[in-house]
């Protein structure tokens, strides 16, 4: 069986571009001497997973679901990351992290107790409680992916937090970053070590976060190495961990479709495809961007311009222009280039975030739940 054998529309993954990107990131883990574990928020496909494990990453979680992904599958304790615990959650973050970070100075107040039972009474599996923190510097042009906007619900200020840290938490962890550039980091690092740097000699650990996109073609990662290497030198006692989600990922998938109708209107020609960007590529919207197609070809004389529709009833769901060398017919297939970061997660459970239960209320108030989703929806929809 060939590729061209396999109905559309597929994603696919190939495992010699997934093999460069850890050994790349594997480099820079070593070379810099830190700590490289991959977020969940931008890949889930678990099967792959044996790969990851032979480089030996871990992870890192902002569900329950991601959690006990990461449990099963990559085989270590998760530093996990939630906006907001609640007291149902807590004890479960607590039993499959290693390290856990708060998101405010409240959520730490009332979990704080939580966290100091659990390590008295666990004996070996010790959780390394952090805060998150905000250096309120922006190098991300595009909001919605900006964590550190005016009025951001992503961690604290130093002026929030005083003089010295709330008694028991032992690490800090800031996340800026979105595909972004070592020297974007070494702006916020400035940041970040000229508001909290009072506070580094009394933690043992630094999360800096994701976004750091290492495996682009034009990043880099000699920069990268040593800005880490100077971070060290200035601060020794502490465990440096990156987080980056796209870098694991970045470029090894693409998303196969076939053409099935095309349809012009207004002298606009647009081919419709059998995948959808708002339900199979929803970043593409969302950020927005475009993404390449292998069969097109640069903008010239003498070439056919066209949209592409997902074959859904959104109006929106198309995006263009592209131009192609020949008119478009039905049957006809199109690679989508680098669909598998961010994109086959989209298309389940986001993050792990829990789908809400459906409930049917009656015409005399009694509530029937039609569907509850569990983990197992999560995970098997990534099988």
């Amino acid at each position: 069986m060939t590729i061209n054998d396999l109905p559309t529309p597929f994603y696919i993954v190939y495992e010699d571009r997934l093999r460069r990107n850890l050994t790349l990131i594997d480099r820079v883990r070593k070379e810099a001497g830190v700590n490289i574990i991959m977020a969940f928020k931008a890949n889930a496909l678990w099967r792959t997973f044996p790969i990851f494990r032979e480089y030996g990453f871990g992870s890192t979680a902002s569900s329950l679901n991601e959690m006990q992904l990461g449990n099963e599958e990559l085989g270590d304790k998760v530093h996990t990351y939630c906006p907001a615990y609640t007291h149902d959650t807590i004890g479960k973050y607590l039993a499959g992290s290693s390290h856990i970070t708060f998101n405010s100075l409240s959520q730490w107040q009332r979990f704080a107790r939580d966290v100091e039972q659990w390590n008295h009474h666990t004996g070996n599996h010790r959780v390394s409680p952090g805060l998150r923190v905000n250096p309120q510097c922006s190098v991300i042009e595009t909001d919605i992916y900006n964590p550190a906007l005016p009025g951001s619900r992503f961690g604290v200020t130093a002026d929030m937090i005083g003089d010295r840290l709330p008694d028991g938490i032992e690490g800090l962890h800031f996340h800026q970053l979105c595909e972004s550039s070592s020297y974007d980091l070494e702006k916020v690092l400035d940041a970040f070590e000229s508001q909290f740097g009072k506070y580094l000699d009394s933690i043992k650990w630094v999360n800096m976060g994701g976004g750091h996109l290492m495996t682009r073609a034009d990043y880099d990662v000699e920069h990268l190495i040593k800005l880490l290497r100077g971070f060290k030198s200035r601060h020794p006692h502490l465990q440096v961990i990156l987080e980056p989600g796209s870098a694991f990922t970045w470029r090894t998938g693409d998303l196969i479709t076939s053409v099935v109708d095309v349809v012009e209107n207004q002298g606009v020609r647009t081919a419709i495809i059998d995948a959808s960007f708002a339900c199979h590529m929803p970043d593409t919207l969302e950020m927005p961007y475009q993404p390449a197609i292998t069969e097109s070809v640069e903008p010239a004389e003498g070439t056919y311009t066209y949209r592409l529709g997902g074959n859904s009833c959104l109006s929106g769901d198309y995006k263009g222009d592209w131009n192609f060398d020949h008119e478009l017919q039905p049957g006809e297939r199109l690679t989508l280039e680098d669909m598998n970061h961010y994109t086959t997660v989209k298309t389940t459970m986001f993050n792990g975030l829990q789908h809400p239960d459906i409930v049917f209320c009656g015409a005399d108030g009694s509530l029937q739940t039609l569907r509850h989703f569990t983990y197992e929806d999560y995970k098997h929809r990534m099988s």
